[in-house]
């Protein structure tokens, strides 16, 4: 599938489910919030930032689905 920046999406957390935008796309092993992250070209990463509070958060694509 995948997602390009500005893509709205949403994840689910422990207090439920988030709204947000895709910022950016990362492929290449990168450092956030203090974690490793390895994504690779089949298996990437999304920087996201919540609607709600405008926090930024990396999250697998797998976690991520489209809003409609």
């Amino acid at each position: 599938m995948g997602y390009s920046t500005g893509d709205q999406v949403w994840w689910n957390t422990s207090q439920g489910k988030t709204h947000g935008t895709v910022t950016e796309k990362r492929t290449s092993d990168f450092t956030f919030a203090g974690q490793q992250f390895r994504p690779t070209d089949d298996d990437p990463y999304y920087i996201v930032e919540s609607d709600k509070t405008g926090a930024k958060a990396a999250h697998k694509e797998s976690a991520l689905r489209a809003r409609s």
